[in-house]
């Protein structure tokens, strides 16, 4: 069960959401992923902890390193929660033009 408070909170940094952006691409090492970021090793870890914790995120051990992989589901399930919405304001504004429409048309 994907808990949204936590993704939405994960997400809510942009040093995290830069995080899921490279690892959409290709599982990286915390070491990668801290090479572009202006903060220390121990930082981005702390982050990666987060994302960790929200279920966006896997490590594994390769050697010395530890990898990072990206889980969808919890990216799955925010999107699914925006696209709710989404249809509830889309239909809200229609509604609206078609009302703008008969008034203009008077």
């Amino acid at each position: 069960m994907v808990n949204l408070d936590l993704t939405f909170g994960a997400l809510a940094d942009p040093t995290r959401r830069s995080i899921v952006a490279a690892l959409a691409v290709e599982p990286r090492t915390i070491a990668s992923l801290a090479e572009p970021l202006p903060m220390s090793l121990v930082a981005v870890s702390k982050h990666i902890t987060v994302l960790e914790k929200a279920g966006l995120l896997t490590r594994a051990r390769a050697g010395r390193a530890q990898v990072c992989t990206l889980r969808a589901d919890p990216l799955a399930g925010a999107a699914g929660w925006i696209d709710h919405y989404r249809r509830f304001w889309t239909g809200r504004i229609d509604s609206l033009e078609r009302y703008l429409a008969t008034e203009d048309g008077r």
